[in-house]
Formats: structure tokens, C-alpha cells, sequence
């Protein structure tokens, strides 16, 4: 019962971490978002997402692989070549 409210209040809190994402880090939501598709991807019932954040994440996964991949220099300015 400890486990199952402990797993309630970390998925409420990483949701308020992901709907909000003018107070959150952009790289905190990706992180948040790929745990939240690996979550999905493990066959345990309890702790599954429902299939509308599991879709959004992707999308936000999806963005940020085509947004490095167009990107030229790392975050601190150095060349990627």
C-alpha cells in the first residue's frame, strides 16, 4: 500500500514537472519523458502511464532527436565535427 502511494506521488509530480514546461528545465522534461516511455514499455500493470502521456512523450522525444540532429554545436558552443 506504501509502495502504491509513493509510485502515486512521484507520477503526480513528474506530470506537474511536464505540464508545466515554462517553469521546467527543457532537458528535465525530455528525462522525464523518457522515463516515462520506459515505464510504459515494462509489462507491470501498477505503474503504468495512461496512453495520452505515453503518446505526448514521444512527440517530446521525437522533437528533441530532430532538434540535435539539425543542431551544429553542443550546448557550449564547441562544434559537433
Amino acid at each position: 500500500m506504501l509502495v502504491r502511494r509513493a509510485i502515486a506521488l512521484a507520477s503526480a509530480a513528474l506530470a506537474m514537472a511536464i505540464s508545466s514546461p515554462a517553469r521546467a528545465d527543457p532537458r528535465d522534461v525530455l528525462r522525464a519523458c523518457q522515463a516515462v516511455v520506459n515505464r510504459a514499455a515494462q509489462q507491470d500493470g501498477a505503474a503504468k502511464p495512461d496512453d495520452a502521456e505515453v503518446a505526448r512523450c514521444r512527440q517530446v522525444i521525437r522533437d528533441w532527436t530532430l532538434r540535435d540532429s539539425r543542431m551544429s554545436v553542443d550546448e557550449d558552443g564547441r562544434p559537433l565535427r
